[in-house]
């Protein structure tokens, strides 16, 4: 398996930002395509965005789309996830994951997550 970590989750007030990163070793992400996930208490996992290798596109869910930017520095093989105008309802963990065919494929590689909670 490949090592994924997310990390730069914390505590926010609603209507602030916060951006995640997402690193893997043994891997570049360059060349895979890597997608930010959250799931809150009680609810099932769900794609947010995901950034591909093929020219760099990149694909957000309407919930989040304007709000959430998923970008990569190839020089710290870094995946990041920027949250802006952040509210109560995306308090979740967020995860990143490889994909294993394109961002409309399946997510092969998962990292532990980190855990984003917006207060009010």
């Amino acid at each position: 398996q490949v090592p994924l970590v997310e990390s730069g989750g914390g505590l926010v007030q609603s209507g602030g930002s916060l951006r995640l990163s997402c690193t893997a070793a043994g891997v570049t992400v360059d060349d895979e395509h890597i997608g930010w996930y959250r799931q809150a208490p009680g609810q099932e996992r769900q794609g947010l965005a995901c950034i591909s290798r093929i020219e760099g596109r990149t694909y957000y869910v309407d919930s989040v789309k304007g709000r959430f930017d998923i970008s990569r520095d190839n020089a710290k093989n870094t995946v990041y996830l920027q949250m802006n105008n952040l509210k109560p309802e995306d308090t979740a963990i967020y995860y990143c994951a490889i994909k294993s065919r394109g961002c409309a494929g399946r997510a092969s590689h998962w990292g532990r997550g980190t855990q984003v909670t917006v207060s009010a």
